[in-house]
């Protein structure tokens, strides 16, 4: 589940910073009142910090995650994973994608980058070490249907969407308290009151759009699975699916925030602001494909 919380955290930081950056500069009030230039605006940046996002994503991945590239197999484990990793890849009919490893106790599993012939397949030493070949296989197979379904880049026009909304709703909420710390005086709309409101918009108006973005990245999931299972067989995507609804209870499970939505296992948080069905869910839905 790493994938996604890396680029929703990632893209609600740079959204912060833009809209500090544009209130300390006067860029807002050169935007002045009109919707048209606002909207213009609003979608420039959304798409920009969306998209910065996403291009950071795979070098973030890698560095949170301290993810140690296989590029000389130095065992015959990692060369296994590399070469499986790259025949799903060819099967799939997309570039070969890095492939990694990174310590951590519980299975767990995750792809990234900006598109699909420039990704990221990683995977912990506890999944090597809980799991099957067969389920391993299938981990791995899931996140390379999420590069070959293009959902980065899938969250990434989603996101700006949701971004161009945020900053639409942040400026009106910051003229609206501006104008009411003024005593509804006109006054060029870039006081104090615009800068606190547009701040706290983009953190709640952000905070609503990420659950948005967790709804789109939970059918994604649904995707990967029945990818999975198309690359390396329904019963092994099952089982690999059991297998971590054994390792989940592990605190060491869930991937770090900003990096879950792209992962194959979700974190322990509320199912409206998870980016990953329940497992049961997933389960069910594999075996009434069948």
């Amino acid at each position: 589940m790493t994938r996604i919380l890396l680029f929703l955290g990632t893209n609600m930081a740079v959204m912060v910073v833009f809209s500090i950056i544009t209130s300390l500069f006067g860029l807002d009030k050169a935007i002045g009142q009109s919707p048209v230039t606002l909207i213009i605006y609003a979608s420039l940046f959304g798409f920009v910090g969306s998209f910065i996002s996403l291009a950071m994503s795979k070098s973030m991945a890698i560095r949170s995650m301290n993810v140690q590239l296989i590029e000389q197999p130095t065992n015959e484990t990692e060369r296994w994973i590399l070469d499986t990793v790259h025949a799903q890849a060819k099967e799939a009919g997309i570039g070969l994608p890095d492939v990694g490893i990174f310590q951590q106790a519980s299975p767990n599993a995750f792809a990234t980058g900006w598109n699909k012939n420039d990704s990221l397949v990683a995977v912990s030493t506890g999944l090597l070490q809980t799991m099957t070949k067969e389920e391993v296989e299938a981990v791995l197979a899931h996140e390379v249907a999420h590069v070959y379904n293009g959902d980065m880049v899938t969250m990434g026009l989603i996101q700006g969407v949701l971004n161009t909304f945020v900053i639409v709703f942040s400026r009106i909420l910051g003229s609206m308290i501006d104008n009411a710390m003024r005593g509804n005086r006109s006054g060029g709309g870039g006081g104090m009151g615009f800068f606190l409101g547009n701040i706290i918009g983009n953190v709640v108006f952000g905070f609503l759009a990420s659950l948005i973005a967790a709804w789109f990245s939970r059918q994604r999931e649904f995707r990967a699975d029945a990818g999975g299972a198309k690359l390396a067989g329904r019963e092994h995507m099952i089982s690999a699916l059991e297998a971590l609804k054994r390792g989940s209870s592990s605190e060491d499970s869930a991937l770090p925030e900003r990096l879950q939505a792209f992962g194959i296992s979700g974190g322990h948080l509320s199912k409206m602001a998870s980016t990953h069905p329940p497992l049961d869910d997933r389960i069910a839905r594999l075996r009434a494909e069948g």
